[in-house]
């Protein structure tokens, strides 16, 4: 063996990503919907279009469909559906490139942790969820 094999807990490791990955998003989007006023603030002052809509989506999202990630029902097209939510966020609520100093800083960090957790789940999307699932693929 050239490095470590995980395969014999393959399932088990991808029910541990699915659960890690999805920990911010259920997080957040918990919280959004239990201050959605402000939720609907914060998207105005993103710059996201028709803030109350955009935090609807972002609730929907983040909260419904991190949980069924997490419980593996639709992984794949869900984990594509949350890839491609998560890179519009990135360029939409940070936007470092027009910041200065720590405002800069603090936007970079956060728009390529986006880019890191759309990796994820582009990953997740081509391995499935694992047989510890709804899906059990």
């Amino acid at each position: 063996m050239r490095y470590l094999s995980l395969e014999s807990n393959k399932d088990g490791v991808l029910l541990a990503a699915r659960v890690l990955l999805m920990v911010l998003f259920v997080m957040f989007g918990y919280q959004k919907l239990m201050g959605f006023e402000g939720t609907i603030g914060y998207m105005a002052a993103t710059g996201a279009p028709m803030p109350t809509i955009s935090a609807v989506i972002a609730v929907v999202v983040e909260l419904i469909v991190g949980l069924m990630i997490v419980v593996g029902l639709y992984t794949r097209p869900l984990a594509l559906v949350l890839a491609v939510y998560t890179l519009a966020t990135a360029f939409i609520g940070h936007r470092y490139w027009g910041l200065s100093g720590m405002d800069q800083f603090m936007a970079m960090i956060n728009f390529y942790k986006n880019v890191s957790i759309a990796g994820g789940l582009l990953l997740l999307a081509v391995t499935g969820p694992g047989k510890y699932s709804f899906d059990r693929k």
